[in-house]
């Protein structure tokens, strides 16, 4: 059988994915061909389990990233070849060498010698003619240097001194240019480097917050990555000086045994350019490429850690349809108070005074009870900003007819929000704090439906972000927004264009175009009517279809996951039993009593999956909400004592442990020593956002506003 170039490209592809995933060659194959059809990972993932060997998310993400990887080392060569060709340098042997490195540090090794530079020392002396000399030299196989550089002297080149000179700086980049010495010193950066930060003369008042590293030093390798990236943050704001180097006296030694091979007069000069070419080229070079590589590593810790803050801040318990008082707190300004429906639609706005300096507590608190009964709210959401607490305390004091429960919800983003094209889109004719009040209720009603309209970056629960590789976050950040909105599940007829937009094969603007049909011809009453959007394609619809949900229509399976490819199978399983679709849902007994031999056309995976949703169809995998008591005894940092018991709720999650809110404007840190009796490498196993705590009180630095914790268990 005759193959073609691509199919060679792509088994190369493969390989290359295999050995940086470790994952399965047949399920590569199949999952890049998925995505090459235009499938999505949410898809991949739920949907064809028996193509991919039933791989997660995450790996299925690996893939598509290792597959980028790899057409961005292809592009490099491609232009390294071309440029190589260009000079009229490249021989077979070579661009061979170049096509069959796939590490991009090594590649770029390979192509020092030939990349154009400026006008360096060594090609000065090149143009001087000086290049057999230093090759002479570089032999070192004996006679006396400064003879041989008479024979050199000509033109502007007059003294011998200085031909000597120009043949070590063409020796120096030699050596910088050899891909072995690079290697081998890279690995000695990698593993010996010492990581030093100084404090800059003069900075010691703007640099405070820093004062732990104002003379620090460790080995760079075992740098935790929130400690390089804060030595990097205070690096790049001009407080510390960072240094990343071997010792230096054992490299130049390694260096040496390396090209000196006599004791003669031009091994000394050889011996002369290997501390030359360390200090002046090998050293700053590779010592900014430990940083970098470090910066890297911390990058994807840090990225880890957000994505994973972020899948639990978007999966946070809802409180679901209720009508909902929202209160966005505040002193001199007041308090902002939007009523919402169940569906989040504004009802009504107010602003009250409770505090300081109006003080209007009672007129506040009638205005309130009016509100309650009036719109026949079910709960209170108050933003635990500015004034929270107080307002929190207000609402408690305040009598309702009926039991009212009342939530503080994190502000964390709404300010964003309401400040944002989508705001004025949905509230044109209100303000900012109206807006900012509505999102903090629709946060409590639904926080994945309300947080996806805001950039994840700002929503509080990130790790240095600031600092960070941008792409790779908002690549990664993404990934996590999408997973958490297919996991849950859409509602179509109730949906936002902004939530839409994250269904597995919709865009923003077939989202709009939903919701723009949605307006116009009425809700949708199955899947199929999916179809009848606008630019809403049979690709879209098999990627979207199994995500989107219709409450109360047509079909029961329209509010299930189980895809529409596989109605038939289900319509079977009923007919087998001899039952209605409606007494086969929900009824375990029934399905249970099902035999997959019976369905033969099925595969595994897709026959557990079905079974699964059948019985507990539509299921939100969210937890129910719940209510916090933060201690009463406990409003500032000053009413905190040693030993105290409080309770307390995550509100960020870092390598180094978790940050909580116990009812004070100052969050609490639970350092990862105090989070468990056992060892603790990544706080995340421990300790998950948005959960409810207890804490000890252990320390606090009233000076620093900092607060340390003990989680009890």
């Amino acid at each position: 059988m005759i193959r073609s170039k691509d199919y060679f490209c792509c088994m190369i592809q493969n390989d290359f994915i295999k050995r940086e995933t470790g994952l399965k060659l047949d399920s590569i194959q199949n999952v890049m061909k998925l995505f090459t059809e235009g499938s999505t990972i949410p898809f991949i993932a739920r949907y064809r389990k028996e193509l991919s060997g039933g791989l997660d998310e995450v790996e299925i993400a690996a893939i598509r990233d290792s597959g980028k990887r790899y057409d961005d080392i292809v592009a490099r060569q491609k232009t390294i070849l071309n440029a190589i060709e260009e000079q009229g340098k490249l021989s077979s042997d070579l661009e061979n060498k170049i096509k069959e490195c796939f590490d991009i540090t090594s590649l770029e090794d390979i192509y020092l010698p030939y990349k154009q530079k400026r006008l360096t020392k060594g090609e000065k002396a090149k143009k001087l003619g000086l290049e057999p000399l230093a090759k002479m030299i570089m032999a070192q196989r004996g006679g006396d240097p400064y003879l041989m550089a008479e024979k050199f002297l000509k033109g502007d080149l007059t003294e011998v001194d200085e031909a000597i000179s120009g043949a070590k700086d063409i020796i120096s980049e030699w050596m910088n240019e050899n891909a072995t010495l690079r290697t081998r010193l890279r690995e000695s950066f990698a593993k010996y480097a010492r990581l030093e930060s100084k404090l800059v003369k003069g900075k010691e008042e703007q640099a405070i917050k820093y004062k732990d590293y104002f003379e620090h030093s460790e080995l760079l390798s075992r740098c935790p990555s929130h400690r390089f990236l804060a030595l990097y943050r205070a690096n790049k704001e001009g407080f510390l000086t960072l240094k990343a180097r071997p010792e230096e006296e054992s490299t130049l030694n390694f260096m040496e045994r390396f090209f000196v091979k006599g004791n003669d007069d031009c091994s000394i000069i050889v011996k002369e350019a290997c501390t030359e070419s360390y200090k002046r080229l090998l050293r700053p070079s590779l010592e900014n490429e430990a940083l970098n590589n470090a910066k890297d590593r911390a990058d994807i810790e840090a990225i880890k850690v957000f994505g994973t803050n972020l899948r639990q801040l978007l999966l946070a318990p809802p409180l679901g349809a209720k009508r909902i008082l929202a209160i966005d707190p505040g002193f001199r300004t007041g308090c902002k108070v939007v009523c919402i429906d169940e569906a989040g639609n504004l009802l009504t706005n107010a602003t009250i005074f409770p505090h300081a300096p109006q003080n209007e507590s009672s007129k506040a608190q009638a205005k309130i009870g009016q509100l309650v009964q009036a719109y026949k709210i079910d709960a209170i959401a108050i933003g635990d900003g500015t004034a929270g607490r107080e307002t929190e305390a207000l609402i408690k004091r305040t009598k309702f007819d009926r039991d009212i429960e009342v939530y503080v919800v994190r502000e964390d983003g709404a300010s964003i929000y309401s400040a944002s094209a989508i705001a004025r889109k949905e509230f044109p004719d209100y303000d900012v704090t109206v807006r900012g009040s509505v999102s903090i209720g629709r946060r409590l009603m639904d926080p994945l439906a309300e947080l996806v309209k805001i950039d994840p970056k700002s929503v509080g629960v990130g790790q240095y972000q600031h600092e960070v590789n941008q792409n790779a976050l908002k690549s990664t950040l993404d990934d996590v927004v999408v997973s958490c909105v297919n996991a849950v599940g859409v509602d179509v007829n109730t949906a936002s264009a902004e939530l839409l937009s994250y269904v597995s094969g919709l865009s923003l603007a077939l989202a709009e175009n939903i919701v723009e049909h949605r307006t116009e011809i009425g809700r949708f009453n199955n899947r199929i009517e999916l179809k009848k959007v606008k630019r809403l394609g049979e690709k879209a619809f098999e990627q979207a279809a199994g995500f989107i949900r219709i409450r109360n229509g047509e079909n029961p399976l329209d509010n299930s996951s189980v895809h529409p490819e596989s109605y038939s199978l289900v319509n079977k399983m009923a007919k087998k039993l001899n039952v209605r679709l409606e007494e086969l849902i929900g009824n375990s007994d029934l399905i249970d009593s099902l035999n997959q031999n019976d369905f033969d056309v099925i595969d595994g995976y897709t026959y557990v999956d079905i079974v699964n949703e059948l019985k507990k169809p539509g299921r939100d995998p969210r937890k129910k909400a719940s209510v916090l008591e933060f201690d009463h005894r406990v409003k500032t940092i000053d009413d905190l004592e040693v030993g105290m018991i409080l309770t307390g709720i995550v509100t960020n999650v870092t390598n180094f442990g978790a940050f909580v809110n116990i009812g004070i404007k100052e969050n609490g840190l639970i350092h990862k020593s105090n989070l468990a009796d056992v060892y603790v490498e990544d706080p995340s196993q421990f300790i998950s956002l948005h959960e409810h705590v207890e804490v000890k009180v252990v320390e606090i630095d009233k000076g620093r506003k900092r607060i340390g914790l003990k989680k009890l268990s």
